[in-house]
């Protein structure tokens, strides 16, 4: 099951906001959660638990189970390339991601909500898998009645898609470009770390 908790206690605890309300409240307080987060001297880390952390952070900006992230891990390590810039890559053409990038939604947990609820069209059919996988020159876009809603109003007036992504805020539509790279892809994880972990 997908996480469900509290945003800003999950974003305190892996050091990532995951919510607009997550950043506000980490400017405040942004030591660990907990009765004594800001008292807790932090024991050196091992290499195992560095690589937990960072396989946990990539794993939950993109929303996923343990299973599904295994899963894409596995496919990555079958590709010809550079396992962790494929996996990143997989992630990122999930069509939930690129609702979330593209601004059609504030939040990569709105952004599943949204496909699932069938809010969404790819090249002008519905689609309610969040799995979706996107390939270069797919077009998204949200329903027509849909485009009324507050929720999506708000979202693409204040986007700022990367480049691999070309949206149309008048048409609440996003075209994928390209197949991007590592660095075009605003995730913050250390990815090698996440390879070592699952190559153990």
């Amino acid at each position: 099951m997908n996480y469900s908790g509290p945003k800003v206690k999950l974003s305190r605890k892996i050091g990532i906001n995951m919510t607009p309300k997550a950043g506000k409240v980490t400017q405040r307080k942004p030591n660990p959660p907990g009765q004594h987060g800001a008292l807790k001297r932090r024991a050196k880390q091992s290499d195992y638990g560095r690589q937990l952390l960072e396989k946990q952070r990539l794993r939950l900006q993109y929303n996923l189970v343990e299973k599904q992230m295994l899963n894409y891990y596995k496919q990555a390590s079958h590709l010809t390339g550079n396992t962790g810039d494929l996996l990143v890559q997989l992630l990122e053409s999930r069509l939930d991601a690129i609702v979330y990038r593209s601004g059609l939604a504030r939040t990569i947990y709105a952004a599943r909500q949204y496909v699932k609820h069938g809010h969404i069209y790819v090249n002008g059919k519905k689609v309610d898998i969040p799995s979706f996988h996107l390939i270069p020159n797919d077009i998204v876009s949200v329903r027509e009645k849909s485009k009324k809603l507050d929720c999506f109003q708000e979202s693409i007036r204040n986007s700022a898609a990367p480049e691999y992504l070309s949206v149309s805020k008048a048409d609440f539509t996003s075209k994928y470009l390209n197949v991007p790279s590592r660095e075009d892809v605003p995730v913050q994880c250390e990815v090698p770390l996440v390879i070592e972990f699952y190559s153990r």
